[in-house]
């Protein structure tokens, strides 16, 4: 059963995710009409203070009111752009690391056995990030594996929905690059920031990490 608390933060959660949404970040190349939103940049915390599964549950929630408020058709990729948050929310949890890893690996066989991603086969070395990221957990790491692991998703998931070249993918490396390392450090700072509020409010119902709590000590060094 969820406390009061926790139905709070769910909501609070959904409603920031509405907002966030609807502020664009950049286009998503190849696709018309599609953007990154600034939800990239705190979605997968949810993981973290509610748990996998119920975090992961609250980033499906928001996202599926933010889905009927924009008006969204129900298309395959439209519905498909709702998984890559779910699996990053439960990777930034930090727990069940075969699991978390498991996802990226098959991620990457999916994308070499497609024609298309075969002639881009170094594209999907990407997902070596969330990969080796679990070896060395740490909030920079699991931000980075988080927003590594939901790009593996919608890759696939664009790549089998939508025609592209190889072109396409090789010339999205670069890009990638920027736009997932913009997204991690948003991540890390999120997390920073919300696990900073938990704290201070005493509220013993989410998982609090005290190694991220702002705090005067922490600012003046």
């Amino acid at each position: 059963m969820l406390s009061p608390k926790q139905l709070f933060f769910i909501l609070a959660f959904s409603l920031l995710v509405l907002v966030g949404s609807q502020l664009n970040f950049s286009p998503i190349i190849g696709a018309d009409n599609q953007f990154f939103t600034m939800f990239q940049f705190f979605g997968p915390t949810a993981g973290a203070f509610l748990g996998p599964i119920v975090g992961a549950a609250t980033v499906l929630l928001a996202e599926l009111i933010n889905f009927v408020f924009a008006g969204k058709a129900f298309t395959l990729i439209n519905l498909a752009w709702l998984a890559p948050m779910l699996f990053a929310a439960a990777y930034f949890n930090g727990k069940g690391k075969r699991l978390v890893a498991a996802v990226p690996l098959l991620a990457m066989v999916l994308f070499w056995m497609h024609p298309i991603g075969r002639q881009a086969w170094f594209y999907a070395l990407y997902w070596l990030i969330p990969i080796l990221a679990t070896l060395k957990p740490n909030l920079i790491s699991r931000s980075l594996g988080a927003t590594f692991t939901a790009h593996a998703i919608g890759s696939v998931a664009f790549l089998y929905a939508v025609p592209t070249t190889p072109a396409l993918w090789i010339g999205l490396i670069p890009i990638v690059a920027f736009e997932r390392g913009l997204f991690s450090l948003g991540i890390a700072a999120s997390y920073v920031v919300l696990n900073t509020v938990m704290a201070k409010l005493h509220l013993p119902v989410f998982d609090v990490d005290p190694r991220y709590v702002i705090s005067k000590r922490l600012l003046l060094g």
